[in-house]
């Protein structure tokens, strides 16, 4: 009895090429996906806090140690002139 045509089944003639399309496209989607993920990851800007931001400007000489202070208090909750604020 011959099932399968020339003894190949589904193997035969355009089976491989099929298989072989098929192992491509998943690996294919395997490393696309992958990639998206990590790029997602470190696309994902962290937002700087107040304090982030006051510390950096003071690292660069935008503002000097005295504007520093003033607007530390602020940011803690303290009013500029000294005074908790409430």
């Amino acid at each position: 009895m011959d099932w399968y045509g020339n003894g190949y089944g589904w193997m035969g003639g355009g089976g491989i090429l099929w298989m072989a399309l098929t192992w491509i496209i998943i690996i294919g989607l395997s490393i696309w996906f992958v990639t998206w993920l990590t790029r997602r990851d470190k696309s994902v800007e962290r937002a700087e806090t107040p304090r982030q931001i006051l510390d950096r400007r003071l690292a660069s000489g935008e503002i000097d140690a005295t504007a520093y202070a003033q607007a530390r208090r602020l940011i803690d909750g303290h009013s500029a002139g000294g005074a908790e604020s409430k």
